[in-house]
């Protein structure tokens, strides 16, 4: 089940919840009670392991 992160607009509290993709976003901040709570987007971090991403595994020597 997917983690998301959620901040209240209000308050500042920051927290996760796990949901699943149908349920609703959150609205209501656990912590203040008010109706300004939004979800919190950010980069997910990737790794490349392996031969084939650098651009010298890719290609054959050019002479």
């Amino acid at each position: 089940m997917p983690t998301y992160h959620y901040r209240c607009k209000n308050c500042g509290y920051d927290f996760t919840k796990e949901q699943s993709f149908t349920d609703q976003p959150i609205e209501i901040c656990p912590k203040c009670g008010a109706k300004q709570v939004h979800k919190v987007y950010s980069a997910v971090p990737i790794t490349f392991k392996g031969s084939g991403f650098y651009r010298t595994d890719s290609k054959g020597s050019s002479k």
